[in-house]
Formats: C-alpha cells, sequence, structure tokens
C-alpha cells in the first residue's frame, strides 16, 4: 500500500470518528438542554408576569399600598423560584401535578391583590 493511500484511509477514519463524536455529543446537548417554554411552564409563568402587572395597577391606583405590593412580588417570586427547581429536576419540564400546585399558590396570591 502506497503512502497516499495510507494517509487518505486515516483522513476518512478520523474524520469518521471526529463526525460521529460531534453527532453524539449534540444529541446528549439536546436531550439536557433546559426547556425554558414548555406549554405548562409558558401558563404558569405567564400567570406570575400578569399577576406582577396587576400588582403594578392596584398600587398606581391607590388599592395595595407598596408595602403590600412588596410582600406580593416576594410570594410570586417564590412561586418562580418553586417552578424553575421543579423543572431543573424534570430536564426544563414541569408535570401535571406541579403545574396545579403553583397555579393552586397563584390563586391565593390572586387573592390577595386588590382587596
Amino acid at each position: 500500500m502506497t503512502t497516499t493511500v495510507r494517509l487518505a484511509k486515516h483522513l476518512i477514519a478520523t474524520s469518521l470518528v471526529a463526525l460521529f463524536a460531534a453527532s453524539a455529543g449534540s444529541a446528549i446537548a439536546s436531550e439536557s438542554r433546559f426547556e425554558k417554554h414548555h406549554p405548562r411552564r409558558d401558563q404558569v409563568n405567564g400567570r406570575l408576569q400578569h399577576q406582577n402587572q396587576r400588582i403594578r395597577t392596584e398600587v398606581k391606583e391607590g388599592e395595595l399600598t407598596k408595602t403590600q405590593a412588596r410582600k406580593l412580588h416576594r410570594k410570586d417570586q417564590q412561586i418562580r423560584k418553586e417552578e424553575r427547581l421543579m423543572a431543573s429536576q424534570n430536564n426544563g419540564r414541569i408535570t401535571k401535578s406541579e403545574q396545579k400546585v403553583l397555579n393552586q399558590q397563584e390563586n391565593a396570591v390572586s387573592k390577595q391583590i386588590g382587596k
């Protein structure tokens, strides 16, 4: 076998190894990627954003004091932290039962807005 043929075979083998390694790495990365926009997460986070806006509006209208608003924002922030923790334990997703728990917590905060 000539040197050129051996070199060509070596280059082909090296290229194939690199190709397989790259494709395996991207498959692993896509499996472990944190899903920021899963439908259940979007629903929960959309509600949190809406409640945030409601709290701001109630402060502007004089329905809530800044102290009351700060407490409500803290409760919403705690719900958001809990949502992130739940998602981090399930490849960026939350389960239906976790969504239900988070929505119940949001309902409790919602009832306090504009009282």
